[in-house]
C-alpha cells in the first residue's frame, strides 16, 4: 500500500512540478518586482511606460514570438489597465493564443475584449475571429481537459460559442451565421427541434436579410424532415416539414431551391398518405369503422394521386354502408 503510494506520488510530482519561490529581481525602471520561474529575462521585454510595453509585445507578435509576446501584452494589461494601450494589448493576448492553436484560451482572451472594452476598434475583427473558432470546433475540433490534453468534441460548448458571438453583437456582420451554426451544430447531435428552434430564430431574427432568412427556413424545412424520418416516421414532423418548405416557397418563389423543395413536399405527402393508410387499416381490421373512414380520407387529403388512393376510395365506399344503418337506428 506505502509503494503504491509513494508511486502516485512520484507521479504528481512529476507531472505537476514544484514551483520554487518567485524570486525578487531589480529593475532599474520599476525597482524590486517578483518574477514567475522561467520569466528570468524578462528585462529583455518588460518595460516601464504602456506605450513601451506594447510596442515590445506588437514587435513580438510582428517576430511570430507569439509565446513572449502574449507575455508582454499581457503585463501591459495587468499593470495598466485604464490606460489607451489596454484594449489592443487584450486584443493581442488573443491573436498571439489563436496563433499558439490555443483556440478555447484565445475565445476567451477575446470575450475578456468584448467585456472590458467594449469599445474597442477591433470590435467586428474580435467577434469574426471568435467565429472562426467556434467554427473549428463545429468542424470537428476536440476540446482541451484543463486547456492541454484533447479530450472530445462538443456540440454543447459550441452552440455555447456561438450564443456568446451573438450575444456580443447581434447585429454584427458575423451573428446572423453564428445563429445558423447553432442550428448545424444541434443537427449534428441528431436534436431537431433545438435545430429548428435555431433557423427559425434566424429567419425570425434577420428577416430583413432574405438570404439568410430565405437559408434558414429551408433548413428548417430539412431539419423537420430529417426528424420526420427518425426511427419511425412522424407525422407531425412531416406535417411541419411542409409548413417550412410552403413558407419558404410562398416568401421566396424565386429561390433556386423551390423546386426541390416542392419534390420534398411530394415525397412527404406520400409518407404521409401511406401512414394514414396503414392506420385506417387498423381501425377497419378492429371494426372501428368510423375511424377508418377519418384517415382513408386524410389519405385523399394528403395526397390524392398516391398508391393508396383508388383503395381509399373504395373502402370509403364500403364503410358508408356500414355506418348508414347505425345513422338510421340512431334517428
Amino acid at each position: 500500500m506505502k509503494r503504491w503510494s509513494l508511486l502516485i506520488a512520484l507521479v504528481v510530482l512529476g507531472a505537476f512540478p514544484l514551483r520554487m519561490f518567485a524570486p525578487l529581481t531589480f529593475h532599474p525602471d520599476e525597482g524590486w518586482t517578483y518574477e514567475k520561474a522561467g520569466e528570468e529575462d524578462s528585462g529583455k521585454w518588460r518595460r516601464a511606460r504602456a506605450k513601451d510595453q506594447m510596442d515590445v509585445a506588437q514587435e513580438l507578435f510582428d517576430k511570430k514570438d507569439y509565446g513572449t509576446a502574449e507575455k508582454a501584452a499581457t503585463r501591459v494589461v495587468t499593470q495598466w489597465p485604464a490606460s489607451d494601450y489596454a484594449p489592443k494589448a487584450q486584443y493581442l493576448v488573443g491573436r498571439c493564443l489563436e496563433a499558439q492553436q490555443k483556440d478555447e484560451k484565445a475565445f476567451k482572451a477575446y470575450q475578456k475584449v468584448i467585456e472590458k472594452y467594449p469599445k474597442v476598434e477591433q470590435y467586428e475583427e474580435v467577434l469574426a475571429r471568435q467565429n472562426g473558432i467556434a467554427n473549428h470546433f463545429l468542424d470537428g475540433q476536440w476540446f482541451k481537459l484543463w486547456g492541454i490534453i484533447p479530450f472530445f468534441p462538443s456540440m454543447d460548448k459550441t452552440s455555447d460559442m456561438y450564443a456568446k458571438i451573438i450575444h456580443n453583437g447581434p447585429y454584427s456582420s458575423v451573428a446572423p451565421e453564428a445563429q445558423m451554426k447553432i442550428g448545424a451544430a444541434r443537427e449534428k447531435q441528431k436534436d431537431w427541434s433545438a435545430a429548428v428552434k435555431a433557423y427559425e430564430t434566424a429567419s425570425d431574427r434577420y428577416h430583413d436579410r432574405p438570404k439568410v432568412s430565405a437559408d434558414a427556413l429551408y433548413k428548417a424545412g430539412q431539419a423537420w424532415t430529417k426528424s420526420a424520418s427518425a426511427a419511425e416516421y412522424d407525422q407531425s414532423a412531416a406535417g411541419s416539414a411542409i409548413a417550412s418548405f410552403t413558407d419558404f416557397m410562398s416568401l421566396y418563389p424565386d429561390d433556386p431551391r423551390v423546386p426541390e423543395a416542392q419534390k420534398i413536399i411530394g415525397k412527404l405527402r406520400t409518407e404521409q398518405s401511406r401512414g394514414n393508410f396503414q392506420i385506417a387499416k387498423y381501425y377497419e381490421k378492429r371494426q372501428h369503422w368510423e375511424s377508418a373512414r377519418i384517415y382513408y380520407n386524410a389519405v385523399l387529403t394528403d395526397d390524392p394521386n398516391s398508391p393508396n388512393a383508388a383503395t381509399a376510395r373504395e373502402r370509403i365506399d364500403a364503410l358508408k354502408k356500414k355506418l348508414e344503418p347505425k345513422k338510421t337506428a340512431n334517428k
